[in-house]
């Protein structure tokens, strides 16, 4: 039986970039930063969110051999590898702001849509990353989009 999912992953070119990122600019820690030898098991998670973490991976052994991480870091370089981040937040303006004042530059402004309000960008590596302020009606399950 299914108990949680603790680790999620994003492809990423640069470990310690990525730590820059995420960690110096969008407020995320890290969790774990192991060297094994044939990998480093990077994680990062939002401070106060429990075992949940972000496995920022170099692609390469041992989840693929040498080939398969040339694809993938091409893919990456095109911003093509489909990972995606959502994050839930308190304020989307604010949350904007902040990061535009630390150099995070954003693909899609803060935007009024019938959820919430939102907005996104694209990490150095091309993963794509959501801000998202719900909507009471939203979380109570009484949106325009929710199913009859």
């Amino acid at each position: 039986m299914l108990k949680s999912l603790r680790v999620s992953s994003l492809y990423v070119l640069d470990q310690d970039q990525a730590v820059d990122f995420y960690v110096g600019k969008l407020g995320l820690k890290v969790i774990d930063d192991i060297p094994l030898g044939y990998m480093r098991w990077l994680t990062v998670g939002v401070p106060g969110d429990g075992d949940r973490s972000i496995l920022l991976e170099k692609p390469g052994p041992p989840s693929m051999d040498e080939n398969g991480a040339a694809e993938v870091r091409a893919l990456v370089t095109k911003g093509r590898t489909a990972g995606s981040l959502f994050f839930t937040i308190d304020d989307c303006q604010k949350t904007y702001d902040g990061l535009v004042a630390k150099g995070v530059e954003f693909s899609e402004p803060p935007t009024n849509r019938g959820y919430g309000i939102d907005c996104g960008l694209r990490d150095p590596f091309g993963n794509f990353i959501r801000f998202s302020q719900m909507s009471d009606s939203f979380v109570e399950g009484k949106w325009e989009g929710t199913p009859a």
